[in-house]
């Protein structure tokens, strides 16, 4: 039996991503992990209630989730890690593979929060979430 890989759901093909695109791995290293892993597909925003597409969201200094208009999304964004924790818990997922620079997904480098495109160290909310609950995360730059 097949260790399981949570894997962002933009980076397994669907078209979630807040501009309504994928962020498709590369076939090799798709079907490399396929062999590996029974891969579990997971949008933490989508699941959340947030719609595709979506105006872009960055994380604030006092830690909400402001969109580029000015809407808080924070409890979207919490709810989406904590559905994601649980199905962790729930499929026994020990390892996931999250979409870098990503307000949920990103377990390095996240936006700054002033929509300018510069990065700062940080983890997104889910990475967050799931590293205190002893789930490893990479993301698809570490592969």
């Amino acid at each position: 039996m097949k260790q399981k890989l949570l894997i962002s759901a933009c980076l397994y093909g669907e078209n979630v991503r807040y501009d309504g695109k994928n962020s498709l791995l590369p076939s090799e290293i798709f079907q490399k992990l396929s062999k590996k892993y029974d891969l579990i597909p997971f949008c933490p925003e989508v699941e959340g209630g947030l719609e595709t597409p979506r105006v872009p969201n960055e994380i604030q200094k006092d830690g909400r989730l402001i969109d580029r208009d000015g809407v808080d999304n924070s409890d979207a964004f919490e709810f989406g890690a904590i559905k994601t924790l649980q199905l962790c818990i729930k499929k026994n997922i020990k390892i996931a593979l999250l979409k870098s620079q990503s307000p949920s997904c990103s377990n390095n480098f996240i936006y700054d929060g002033t929509f300018s495109k510069k990065l700062i160290k940080g983890d997104g909310v889910t990475a967050k979430l799931l590293k205190l609950n002893s789930i490893k995360i990479i993301n698809e730059t570490e592969i």
